[in-house]
């Protein structure tokens, strides 16, 4: 992509109905996207569909889910998860009696994990191995999941696999340096990327991140072929990340969280949907603005682009609820503080010439920097002190409304989607948030006053 590409219009859903099936490509976890774009689907009736990525036993062995663990998967998803693991990535797998890719990580160590060298003609068979174990698996579910469909319903792949990170203890001390340091813990995002190590997690990030979205389009062919024969529509989404526009003195600006090295996967998952939109299958890549969730925690700085939301809520025709929203922010805020001084730091940050080579687009993702690193988690560690609460900060609550709207945008966008890839900047999560609440009678705790309906929890995509 050249340019990014935004979502401009607001649309309702138009096609999908009460029997029509909702497929989640993805476990649910913990916080994340993945839970606005369910409570679109059920509020449309939709029968939803699931998948386990399974778990490993004792012995590093894949296995489904057990009785408790598949009870509790579903009561989460709330509806019917078809029991057969597909966990992605090769970072687990290996020939018989043969090391993983994650053993032969354990032996690398502080002094010397830059220079140790990876076989990679063996990375390779690893590789091999896990993706015929994956689509071998995804073959078995999607034979499932034909059986379920009835003819001439409509169907809605929602992709959301993501991760791939290898558990190495290494690595584990690299990410704290890389996303986390300042000053002498500083690393360079670089540094790593240009190692062994460092190929390894990028290659096992595409595996996850990427990869998945062209196996699953790939063998749902058979799935969607008949449907569309029999008068249906099939759809697929995927969760992306690669900047979000927000504002920026007065105007609406591409910016990003660096150095995000799952970004080279976000940008092969854009090109998936690319390939497949030229093939007349109608996929899709949003990318969404950063949230807090249990995995982007590990990156100091990633949720302070959120804050400005609350100034887009009121450029956007925000009213009462935008006010209250504030007003919801500032009861987080400690003695003596204000969001205004929250965004007046934010302010501050982006204005820094440390900051301005890091808008460049076409250079996405760039590596981090010493002073960009200082900068940004500097200023995180900061606002988190203006906080009552550490565990209690104005980015979760905007992280909560921003899968609101995210949810509604992308299930509403794709009855008629406007291409492959599409930015959901600021100013059009503003105005679904604004639309959804200005003239619904609802308060900033997300209650209906006339119901005790409660928003659900958000969930990792």
């Amino acid at each position: 992509m050249k340019t990014p590409i935004a979502l401009q219009e607001i649309s309702e859903n138009s096609l999908f109905r009460k029997g029509d099936v909702f497929v989640l490509f993805g476990e649910l976890f913990g916080r994340g996207y993945a839970t606005g774009l369910l409570d679109e689907a059920r509020k449309a009736g939709m029968q939803i569909v699931g998948i386990t990525v399974g778990r490993r036993d004792e012995h590093n062995a894949l296995r489904p889910l057990n009785a408790e663990e598949l009870a509790d998967a579903e009561t989460r998803l709330g509806g019917k998860i078809i029991n057969i693991p597909v966990m992605a990535g090769f970072d687990l797998d290996a020939p018989a009696d043969g090391p993983t890719p994650t053993d032969l990580l354990a032996g690398m160590t502080l002094a010397s994990w830059e220079s140790d060298k990876l076989d990679w003609a063996y990375i390779e068979q690893c590789r091999e191995i896990a993706t015929k174990r994956f689509t071998d698996a995804l073959s078995q579910v999607m034979a499932v999941l034909d059986d379920m469909i009835p003819a001439g319903r409509n169907v809605f792949f929602a992709h959301t696999m993501a991760g791939g990170i290898p558990k190495a203890k290494v690595f584990l001390v690299l990410a704290n340096r890389i996303y986390k340091g300042t000053a002498s813990r500083h690393m360079s995002s670089q540094t790593l990327i240009d190692s062994d190590l460092g190929k390894l997690i990028l290659q096992n990030f595409d595996e996850v991140s990427a990869n998945t979205f062209a196996h699953l389009i790939d063998f749902s062919s058979a799935v969607r072929e008949r449907i569309e024969a029999s008068g249906g529509q099939v759809r697929y989404t995927a969760y992306g990340y690669h900047g979000t526009g927000i504002l920026i003195d007065g105007a609406y600006r591409w910016q990003t969280y660096t150095n995000y090295t799952q970004g080279y996967a976000k940008m092969r998952l854009e090109g998936i949907a690319e390939k497949a939109w030229a093939a007349g299958i109608k996929a899709t890549v949003y990318n969404c603005p950063e949230i807090r969730t249990n995995s982007s925690d590990v990156f100091t700085g990633i949720e302070l682009p959120l804050i400005p939301l609350l100034l887009a809520l009121r450029k956007e025709g925000g009213g009462e609820w935008a006010q209250q929203q504030w007003q919801a922010c500032q009861a987080l805020m400690a003695v003596g503080f204000s969001v205004e001084d929250v965004i007046a730091k934010i302010s501050e940050l982006q204005a820094s010439d440390v900051m301005v080579p890091f808008y460049d687009f076409s250079a996405w993702p760039l590596p981090n920097s010493q002073a960009q690193a200082d900068l940004t988690i500097g200023t995180s560690h900061e606002i988190s002190q203006m906080h009552r609460d550490g565990k209690a900060l104005i980015s979760d609550h905007l992280s909560a409304l921003v899968v609101e709207a995210t949810g509604k945008l992308i299930f509403g966008a794709s009855s008629a989607p406007a291409g492959p890839v599409q930015w959901l900047n600021h100013d059009i999560v503003a105005r679904r948030l604004n639309a959804s609440h200005e003239r619904s009678g609802l308060s900033s705790s997300g209650k209906q006053r006339d119901s005790s309906a409660t928003p659900s929890q958000f969930e990792t995509a």
